[in-house]
């Protein structure tokens, strides 16, 4: 085994053991791949101010997130198919989020149902749903919910319709995903993998079949998951959702200042400044671009989160230190999992929280929560050059 000193070595490893339909799934985005690239690549346009002769002693990463407490304001973003990266995958992520002390947040349209991860898991964890037409099955799931004591939930609602992944449609990556010659004979070459997913019975969407009207088997899963979705999505709907979850509530993929004012006004009790990873408005604004005009606009009537390009524990430095309470990964840890299943997930986490653990102290803080900007030097022109 190498030595791993960075998430980009576990990705490198990931890419060697995952099939390659699953990978690119999971390293790419809409269209062109602008925004994808600009989530990561815009955080180096953002320095760290450097101090010296503090006292670093007595370091604590420990802080909140919509009242829970976290030993790092980093969550596991909602990630679909992540039991195909790696056998019971949305499992042995949930496993090693609980032993960190971290929230996992479970997506709908996960390999491993609601009821799967909570059965395998002694702590409450996080659902994420779409805002889907069929309101039968929305509130059912949140019934499973509730059932199952998940402790918050994050409507997605940046997908009413799909952004083009040129690489998803020419491997054959849909729900269910279409088998080719070329994609199994490469799933061959996968032996670790092949053997961990012939060793489960979790393979289909496991919060779908079995519980979606008319959704009996994966073969009957195409024509749901294109009518599913809502297009016609607007914010008193959002408002039928808070209706039936009287939990914690996240609204997730606000990038636009106007939205965040809107989500002031449903109940919600965080927003996620996220553009789905990069996945769905090609050219639209990086989060953490985004984030200073959505912070001035929405300052502490509530909290901020950020998703999306966060790689390291200098990326969700400075997100907080632009003024976000969490952050979340989903590709950082997708390569751990897909690297070394359980233990690759921990790693990764590891990874971030020794970056973000030195590098505040290298700024002279010895306390997450007391960050701010003057540990940053941004240029003039980041977040408000655009007519």
């Amino acid at each position: 085994m190498p030595v791993i000193t960075c998430v980009e070595d576990l990705k490198r490893i990931y890419k060697r053991r995952a099939p390659r339909m699953f990978y690119d799934y999971a390293e790419s985005g809409s269209w062109t791949e602008q925004t994808f690239r600009e989530n990561t690549t815009d955080f180096q346009d953002i320095h760290l101010r450097q101090r010296v002769a503090i006292d670093m002693a007595g370091r604590s990463t420990k802080s909140q997130m919509i009242g829970q407490d976290v030993a790092m304001p980093v969550a596991l973003a909602p990630v679909g198919l992540t039991g195909m990266q790696c056998a019971d995958g949305e499992i042995k992520a949930a496993r090693a989020a609980e032993k960190f002390g971290v929230p996992y947040t479970l997506s709908t349209m996960s390999i491993c149902s609601i009821e799967d991860v909570a059965e395998n898991t002694s702590k409450p964890f996080w659902l994420q749903v779409y805002t889907l037409k069929d309101d039968d099955f929305m509130k059912r799931l949140f019934d499973r919910a509730k059932a199952a004591k998940c402790s918050a939930a994050v409507i997605t609602v940046d997908l009413q319709m799909l952004g083009q992944r040129h690489k998803d449609l020419k491997n054959g990556l849909s729900a269910p995903p279409k088998l080719t010659f070329k994609s199994v004979t490469n799933m061959m070459t996968k032996v670790q993998w092949g053997l961990g997913m012939l060793g489960t019975k979790r393979r289909f969407f496991g919060n779908i079949v079995g519980h979606a009207k008319g959704v009996a088997d994966a073969s009957s899963l195409t024509t749901w998951t294109a009518e599913a979705f809502d297009v016609s999505l607007d914010w008193d709907r959002i408002r039928e959702f808070r209706k039936m979850w009287d939990g914690p509530l996240i609204i997730k993929g606000i990038i636009d200042p106007r939205d965040a004012l809107e989500a002031l006004n449903v109940g919600a009790d965080a927003i996620i400044v996220s553009n789905h990873g990069g996945r769905q408005l090609d050219g639209a604004l990086s989060s953490i671009r985004a984030l200073p005009a959505i912070m001035d606009a929405v300052g502490d009537k509530i909290e901020v989160h950020l998703d999306s390009g966060i790689r390291s524990g200098q990326d969700v430095l400075k997100a907080l230190a632009l003024g976000a309470k969490g952050t979340y990964i989903g590709r950082a840890y997708v390569y751990g999992l897909g690297a070394m299943g359980e233990a690759g997930v921990t790693k990764a986490l590891e990874i971030i929280h020794k970056e973000l653990e030195v590098s505040m102290a290298l700024c002279g803080h010895t306390d997450v929560t007391k960050v701010d900007r003057d540990i940053l030097m941004i240029p003039r022109d980041f977040s408000d050059r655009w007519q």
